[in-house]
């Protein structure tokens, strides 16, 4: 095959059923080599978990994206995209093998081999892809050519993004119309140059970096390059881009822009139920022993009750009652609960450690299996605290949209524990908005993994 530039641009729809099939024949083949390799004989039951599996992934590969274009996306993105999808894909297995009362039918060693093996090998073919399609890029082969239209701190973020990423494959031939408001060394030239450039095939992608206050201008330069073939992308202004991160939707027709929304809606809202279904109940599972050795300590070493009780804003504002094991000896609830401090003398000595480890915490997916609280979410706080904070902190109710989650997005970035200035309370609810704002099933799973294996960092949980 002859490399020239756009080459695999124009097989990308044969590339990327390619892919498909090729994903499709590793789930498969991973199953029938661990099986052979534990000697497992191959039935009925490993055909249809082998099709349930190719048809599931695929499926899920389809609503997260996974066969776009990934040129402007990273090795991290598309990894965490396939774990994602890998885990749903799973999940699903796991479930049908519950219910059908199948899962005795087939070696634990053999299923445990191709759930790991299957989506390291589809991260391995793709990092062999990437590096191949970077040497080719690096030679100039399958590149894009890009045309900056515009100036100011947009155009120069986004050259200093094309700059930084080669692997990309986006060359800058110069910026146009607007010549003196960047500082980039770039040619500069004006908008007749940019029509001849297009019109001599010398441009893929045109990037439109004027200010949203300047809606005649973009309109006027949409409808001259509509005369062509080139690709065309207006880059948004913060005010814009935040917009483009609302959930857009139509009110008999009209177009709707919702700002202020729950990311939970539709099919969203019932993968983020299954999630905490499917894996509550695993952790509950795992951690049911450590649970019942921690509830007779707290009795044994202090008098009182086991698990703690307190009201807490959940979804929508609604009060809901949230468990924690006891750890100090006094139960406060009312209009008026001071936050623990370093030093507090209400914390008994197993308390400490108890809140240091965030092991307190354990009872809490009971509440996930209730339906009062997720897995993953911005952390519950008592009653008298957010009326505290919602008079000081602007959008801090915002975080009360999707249920309140036994670890977070602000706590493995370092915010949890007491916040004993208005600016950590406005930092914690800065990352929970962000989480609502840019919510996915991935970045639920990285929260997740980072909480296992990181545990919720900060050093003022007292």
């Amino acid at each position: 095959m002859n490399f020239r530039k756009g080459t695999l641009r124009q097989h990308g729809d044969e590339l990327s059923i390619l892919h498909r099939a090729l994903d499709g024949a590793m789930i498969v083949g991973v199953l029938w080599l661990c099986a052979k390799i534990y000697g497992v004989a191959l039935g009925l039951q490993y055909g249809l978990a082998g099709l349930v599996g190719v048809v599931c992934f695929l499926l899920f590969a389809e609503w997260r994206a996974l066969y776009s274009s990934w040129r402007a996306e990273s090795i991290r993105h598309e990894a965490w995209t396939i774990l994602s999808v890998w885990l749903l894909t799973c999940c699903v297995l796991l479930v049908l093998g519950f219910f059908s009362k199948s899962t005795v039918q087939f070696s634990r060693v053999t299923i445990l081999g191709w759930v790991l093996t299957t989506p390291v090998l589809m991260l391995g073919e793709r990092v062999l892809l990437r590096y191949m399609l970077r040497r080719f890029r690096a030679t100039g082969l399958n590149s894009r050519s890009v045309a900056i239209v515009g100036g100011g701190k947009t155009a120069t973020r986004l050259i200093k993004i094309i700059s930084d990423s080669p692997w990309m494959g986006l060359n800058i031939e110069g910026i146009y119309d607007d010549v003196g408001n960047t500082d980039a060394n770039l040619p500069k030239q004006d908008m007749e140059m940019l029509l001849q450039h297009i019109q001599d095939s010398l441009i893929d992608n045109v990037y439109i970096t004027y200010p949203m206050q300047q809606e005649e201008k973009i309109r006027q330069l949409v409808t001259l390059l509509a005369d062509s073939t080139v690709s065309v992308h207006v880059v948004p202004d913060v005010f814009i881009s935040e917009l483009l991160h609302a959930r857009w939707g139509n009110l008999g027709g009209v177009p709707l822009v919702s700002i202020f929304e729950s990311p939970f809606y539709g099919a969203s809202m019932f993968l983020k139920r299954l999630e905490d279904i499917v894996l509550g109940s695993l952790i509950l599972l795992l951690i049911a022993p450590v649970m019942l050795f921690i509830a007779v300590a707290v009795r044994l070493t202090d008098p009182g009750p086991a698990i703690f009780r307190q009201r807490r804003y959940g979804l929508n504002g609604q009060v809901i009652e949230v468990w924690k094991f006891r750890s100090m000896r006094v139960q406060e609830d009312g209009a008026h609960v001071p936050q623990a401090q370093k030093n507090d003398p209400r914390v008994t000595r197993l308390g400490a450690f108890l809140r240091r480890t965030s092991l307190d915490e354990l009872p809490q997916f009971i509440n996930v299996l209730q339906g009062r609280m997720s897995i993953v979410g911005p952390r519950p706080h008592a009653v008298a605290h957010n009326e505290q904070y919602r008079k000081l902190i602007h959008g801090y109710m915002l975080r009360h949209k999707v249920k309140p989650g036994i670890t977070g997005l602000a706590q493995v970035n370092g915010w949890r524990g007491e916040t004993d200035t208005t600016e950590k309370m406005a930092m914690r609810v800065k990352y929970d908005l962000e989480y609502i704002n840019h919510w996915s099933l991935w970045l639920d799973l990285k929260i997740i993994a980072k909480t296992m294996f990181s545990g919720m960092r900060g050093n003022n949980a007292y």
